[in-house]
């Protein structure tokens, strides 16, 4: 699969510009339910459509890192776990928010990741319908900029702020 497969184009008839549309895979704070989860739905960011759900077909290591306790996917593949998450159809004026949100790329480069399905909600006209099983590709926010002791922390399979692993996560706002 290419990357041209998850970028889609919807042109309207009646008007003269089309608007492109990319898959991004979200694992960590911008999953519903997360602290960053309002930031996909703010209408100053962009548009973001939740599509479905599903997992790195690859292993990698999703840990909590730094004194703010970030998940960080690592671009390690074969390591850790199948990563769950989340697959959103967005906007360019989304995609760019998230370069500036996920600090693209000093913090987090934005990669393509190949994603098995899980759930799928999506059916916008004239786009694919996946049933659970198949196969996409999404881009991934995951960073090869980590500090040398992050591979041998705690892997995740899925990224919960509220979980019990006890690092709570630091909303922006309250980082010095």
């Amino acid at each position: 699969m290419t990357l041209g497969v998850f970028v889609l184009i919807t042109c309207m008839v009646y008007l003269t510009s089309c608007v492109r549309m990319t898959r991004v895979f979200v694992y960590g704070t911008l999953k519903r339910g997360q602290p960053n989860y309002f930031n996909m739905f703010n209408n100053t960011n962009g548009t973001a459509e939740f599509l479905g759900s599903g997992l790195t077909t690859e292993k990698y290591p999703l840990v909590i890192a730094g004194k703010y306790n970030i998940p960080f996917l690592l671009n390690i593949p074969g390591q850790g776990h199948r990563v769950q998450g989340e697959i959103y159809k967005v906007d360019d004026k989304m995609l760019k928010f998230l370069d500036d949100f996920e600090s693209v790329p000093t913090m987090y480069q934005r990669a393509v990741v190949k994603l098995e399905v899980t759930e799928w909600v999506g059916k916008t006209e004239g786009e694919e319908v996946l049933s659970p099983g198949n196969t996409t590709e999404a881009f991934v926010y995951s960073t090869t900029t980590y500090q040398p002791e992050w591979p041998s922390l705690p892997s995740y399979e899925s990224y919960d702020a509220y979980g019990d692993h006890g690092l709570e996560y630091v909303v922006r706002e309250g980082r010095d």
